[in-house]
């Protein structure tokens, strides 16, 4: 029979550390490590602990006796309740701070390799409004607050337009107000939303699969254009017609799109989509570059720092004009392009087909010529037939997904023998595990992070490796 936890309340103990999942760590004078849930470091607290895990437990806060030099307010109303931006009541040095602080113990920990000077972070100038894309879901029963659970007397509304409740995929927080994005993107979610409950428009119940109105994304571009795509679970041309031309008639839209999607998941890369008004992309720029997004596009969520990103990348890889480039998991191809005029050519490789697409697309109409863009599983076609196809690396450069590279990719990569490897990560832990793996091959020449989303505990980190 399981031993029965009992539960231990500790008064005024100090949060020394957060976790990469935004929890603050406490320790007991006995030894136990706490993680809590909307603290950080410096908090003086009361908690009780919940449960026990391996080798930590998990705590409720009571109280926080003495507030840390670095707490500020969160400036969201929906702070502490939708699940994003955990650390918007810790000042904006200190996330950069401890986002540094996390780079350098993974490298230093797991990767194996001596390290050089750690170059400072690059922090944002935008600190809010700085995302080009955002995600809300209908739901026709959106999450209820505790206050209005407890007052009887509140008339509720029930559907609501926002963000997936964390640990939550039915239930969703009804968003007023979110700054991650610049405005006009929350007087358009408002206004849709406005609309629907005026004219009495279902919304999603995704245990039920019914509804009409499933979810919304709102693109934006350094141009100032802005991209409106609504999935509707069911067509209903009259309703759908009638929301469509709300919207433009409201707002300045360069992209209206939508979809009908019936499936189980509202994921869009196996959906048609359509064009209500304007144009069926939008467009960003870059030092004279122009890149197409479309609705199923990816393209780095902030763009004034992918900028920053991709100048740090031109800076580590020190291109002389007569290189061959691999460009590996390149998306879009954003990287590849922004570096060709640096280079004799530079070759893409990426598993999405759309991606692919549109990087030949936005080559084509960038006038770049020596670009050259393969789609396929990166394991399968980064091979001994891709490198005499296209002639061997003298860089190579890597932005994987957050799981890191397939050690198939690694062994193939250690077989290329470049003599430089540039490689950005949005998950420094699996960076660091990835280059334990090439310690023998290669050393740790130059190490810069760079925050591309202020208020979370993301960060991305560039390192540069060198053939020994």
């Amino acid at each position: 029979m399981a031993k029965k936890f009992i539960p231990e309340r500790f008064e005024d103990l100090e949060v020394v550390d957060i976790t990469a999942l935004g929890k603050g760590v406490v320790k007991t004078p006995e030894g136990k490590v706490i993680f809590v849930s909307g603290v950080i470091p410096g908090d003086k607290i009361s908690i009780e602990t919940f449960k026990k895990r391996r080798g930590y437990f998990e705590a409720n806060l009571i109280q926080i006796n003495q507030p840390s030099s670095d707490r500020v307010v969160p400036v969201c109303e929906h702070f502490g309740v939708c699940g994003g931006c955990k650390w918007q009541n810790m000042s904006y040095d200190a996330q950069l701070r401890f986002k540094q602080k996390e780079i350098l113990h993974n490298l230093k920990n797991i990767s194996g390799m001596a390290l050089p000077e750690i170059e400072d972070i690059q922090g944002a100038n935008k600190s809010y409004s700085y995302r080009n894309k955002m995600e809300y879901s209908f739901s026709n029963q959106r999450w209820l607050t505790a206050e209005e659970v407890a007052d009887p007397s509140l008339t509720l509304e029930k559907k609501g337009l926002g963000f997936h409740k964390a640990g939550m995929w039915d239930k969703v927080v009804d968003i007023h107000q979110c700054h991650l994005q610049p405005e006009p993107g929350n007087a358009i979610r408002n206004s849709i939303k406005a609309f629907a409950l005026e004219h009495h428009l279902d919304f999603f119940n995704p245990r039920n699969q019914e509804g009409f109105l499933r979810s919304l994304m709102i693109r934006n571009s350094n141009r100032g254009e802005f991209m409106v795509l609504i999935q509707f679970f069911q067509e209903d041309r009259v309703n759908r017609e009638a929301l469509l031309n709300h919207l433009v008639q409201q707002f300045d839209i360069a992209s209206l799109l939508y979809c009908i999607n019936s499936k189980a998941n509202d994921t869009l890369y196996d959906q048609e989509i359509y064009c209500f008004h304007g144009k069926e992309f939008i467009v960003e720029e870059m030092e004279g570059l122009s890149f197409k997004v479309n609705a199923k596009s990816f393209f780095q969520t902030n763009t004034e720092q992918a900028y920053e990103l991709y100048k740090i990348v031109r800076d580590f890889a020190e291109l002389k004009g007569d290189e061959c480039v691999y460009d590996l998991y390149t998306g879009t191809g954003t990287i590849a392009q922004f570096i060709a005029k640096d280079c004799n050519k530079v070759i893409g490789i990426e598993s999405v087909p759309e991606a692919i697409a549109a990087a030949q697309t936005n080559a084509k109409e960038n006038d770049i010529q020596n670009a050259f863009f393969e789609v396929g599983d990166m394991r399968k076609v980064f091979n001994e037939d891709f490198i005499l196809r296209h002639g061997k690396a003298d860089l190579v450069i890597t932005d994987p997904p957050r799981n890191g590279m397939h050690p198939d990719v690694i062994k193939q990569l250690l077989a290329l023998q470049a003599q430089k490897i540039v490689y950005v990560s949005c998950n420094n832990a699996t960076q660091a595990r990835d280059l334990h793996l090439m310690k023998d091959d290669y050393r740790l020449v130059r190490t810069k992070a760079i925050d591309m989303f202020p208020q979370t505990q993301h960060v991305e980190n560039i390192v540069l490796l060198e053939k020994i």
